[in-house]
């Protein structure tokens, strides 16, 4: 059974695991540092799906697939 990632269901501690777990070793992300991405999450402010849908707004078409030269990296699990 999924557990809830919702900031209603999690503690401080739960959701800072939460994002450690998704991000694994990588906290750096073309610059960005993913962590503190995440803060306003991990200390009940804003949803994942707030975070991310305000990151993909803010980074979308920023990088064009042909002009990569190797792939970033920067996935959450």
């Amino acid at each position: 059974m999924r557990r809830s990632l919702l900031i209603k269901d999690t503690t401080v501690s739960e959701r800072a695991q939460i994002v450690r777990e998704a991000l694994g070793n990588g906290g750096d992300c073309e610059g960005i540092d993913m962590d503190d991405l995440y803060d306003d999450y991990i200390y009940g402010l804003k949803e994942l799906a707030e975070i991310n849908m305000e990151f993909s707004l803010k980074h979308a078409g920023s990088v064009k697939a042909g002009e990569m030269e190797e792939p970033s990296g920067c996935v959450m699990k």
